[in-house]
């Protein structure tokens, strides 16, 4: 199945966060400080789970470590803390998902598992190589770049743009991108995808997609 890295460092929760997720058949390995994790920056996994209270240091520090190596590595915060600007913060700094304590075990397992099928079996329907206003776009790579410069989108950001130009044209509600990008079972506002559709274009302004006020974005 899939590797999967989580630093979390009450040991019980850690402990059963990583028998679920074995249980599934993922390979797990736990860590219980963001200086232990740093340690293993460069393994080759397909998603950390990271809680945003560590002793040593704090997520959003590891986050940044991890999407400095690899920026479309998938990245799940778990935090005691539900706060509007933890999870805002996390989205800013390139994580894909945020879960509040105390959770089910399962419902961790369940958005670990939506988030690798969405990542890793997305069919690839395009060409090779896609160029849409002086970007260019490899699918299977899940690259981006310009002027031979590669330009690092989250995993989510990468979903929004992949999505939009595959419905150029096509007008699609906010309610309608939070389903499609998060998924289902995702319980948050839809402000999320005004933040997302934020960090897109800060990264690619020559992108032309339109704010439907009221209602979501085109790509025209």
């Amino acid at each position: 199945m899939y590797k999967i890295n989580i630093v979390e460092d009450e040991k019980h929760l850690n402990q059963l966060v990583s028998s679920y997720l074995s249980k599934e058949g993922h390979t797990v390995n736990s860590y219980f400080t963001g200086e232990e994790a740093l340690e293993h920056i460069h393994d080759e996994v397909h998603l950390w789970v990271l809680d945003i209270m560590l002793p040593d240091f704090d997520g959003f520090s590891l986050i940044k470590k991890i999407k400095e190596k690899a920026p479309n590595l998938p990245v799940i915060f778990m935090s005691a803390r539900d706060q509007d600007l933890d999870k805002i913060l996390g989205l800013e700094l390139g994580s894909e998902d945020y879960i509040t304590k105390p959770f089910v075990p399962r419902e961790l397992v369940l958005r670990v598992n939506k988030l690798l099928e969405r990542t890793y079996k997305k069919e690839v329907k395009q060409l090779e190589y896609v160029n849409y206003e002086g970007y260019t776009i490899n699918p299977g790579k899940r690259i981006v770049s310009q002027n031979q410069e590669v330009i690092n989108l989250s995993t989510k950001e990468y979903d929004l743009l992949d999505l939009l130009l595959r419905n150029k044209q096509k007008a699609f509600s906010r309610e309608e991108l939070l389903t499609l990008i998060w998924g289902d079972d995702y319980f948050g506002s839809d402000r999320v995808v005004d933040d997302l559709m934020r960090r897109l274009r800060k990264k690619m302004p020559n992108l032309r997609v339109e704010t439907l006020y009221g209602y979501g974005y085109r790509m025209i």
